[in-house]
């Protein structure tokens, strides 16, 4: 397998491996990934292909994933300097009229505290805005975000679907303030979704210098060919709480091109889903592709990604876009 690649975050120091793993929908959950022994093996595999930033956030499995993975994290004996681990903040796991889809300075301030107890750790490398509040001003957002670097319970923060004036906003009431300002953000990017990392966030990369920690490269298991041809039994689609992706997955449009990035695949001799994370890591202002997997094989596979990138030439990069864009 080709050897891993590490990517600077955005303009800071800290190098993220090109493919990263992350652990939402799968831990913590019974029908995957439910014990620490079970993720611990994922992410020993992971980690000896390379692997060195591990995703995770408080909405996941209403907290329990940091606590597997946590766990995982104590079984296999890792120091801490060994790995870059994550956390996102939004949502809440308290039905509370200040707890709960915002980011007010208490929720904040009480969330990230909440993780750290979950995980078992001191700190976490990276701290997101899981999603923009619109009902708490921006400035009190960063304020809070910025003292949560200053008191050392995280290294670096940034945003997740943030618009790209949003984020500039961020930056501009931090810097004004000599604040620690937003490094990165953790958009969707995949083959069938490229609108805001390839061109909304296109100025940011160059003026802020914008790291990206790209989630769902396979678009939910789209990418993988699975749902050609219906909903397989004990797939993401049918697990209870994701019955809203049932549509997505089972659209007659995006299956049509899904079919049509399957013949180059084939062609390449490649899986779809390798094919798929490696377009992703081919764009150079993509950090890291967060992968998922629901067992060790599947991590497996999703490494071999790094072989299939010099498969992707600019003919194969220039079908791929027939596909996608049109």
């Amino acid at each position: 397998m080709a050897e891993m690649e590490y990517r600077r975050l955005g303009r800071s120091g800290l190098r993220v491996s090109l493919l990263s793993f992350g652990s939402w929908v799968t831990f913590a959950n019974k029908d995957q990934i439910d014990t620490a022994k079970d993720a611990a093996e994922c992410l020993q595999i992971a980690k000896d292909a390379g692997v060195n930033f591990f995703d995770n956030a408080e909405g996941y499995a209403a907290g329990e994933s940091e606590r597997v993975m946590g766990a995982a994290f104590r079984e296999l004996g890792w120091a801490r300097h060994e790995y870059v681990v994550s956390t996102k903040l939004f949502w809440g796991l308290h039905e509370n009229v200040n707890m709960s889809n915002t980011l007010n300075r208490k929720y904040l301030s009480q969330a990230i505290d909440g993780s750290l107890e979950r995980f078992g750790l001191d700190f976490v490398d990276l701290v997101y805005c899981h999603r923009p509040d619109r009902r708490t001003p921006i400035e009190e957002t960063v304020w809070a975000m910025s003292d949560m670097i200053t008191q050392g319970k995280a290294l670096y923060w940034g945003t997740s679907e943030w618009s790209a004036d949003e984020i500039r906003a961020a930056y501009a009431i931090a810097d004004r303030h000599h604040l620690h300002k937003p490094l990165m953000e953790q958009p969707e990017y995949n083959i069938l979704h490229r609108e805001r990392v390839e061109k909304e966030y296109q100025r940011l990369y160059e003026d802020i210098g914008l790291g990206t920690t790209i989630w769902s490269p396979l678009a939910s298991g789209l990418l993988t060919g699975k749902y050609l041809n219906g909903v397989p039994e004990g797939s993401r689609a049918t697990l209870a709480g994701y019955e809203w992706l049932r549509d997505y997955l089972t659209d007659e449009g995006r299956n049509k091109k899904v079919a049509e990035l399957k013949v180059i695949a084939d062609e390449l001799g490649v899986s779809l889903a390798t094919m798929s994370l490696a377009w992703c890591a081919k764009n150079p202002n993509v950090s890291t592709v967060i992968t998922g997997a629901s067992s060790p094989d599947q991590v497996r596979e999703n490494m071999t990604a790094l072989d299939v990138m010099p498969l992707l030439t600019k003919e194969i990069m220039d079908r791929i876009d027939l596909i996608s864009l049109f």
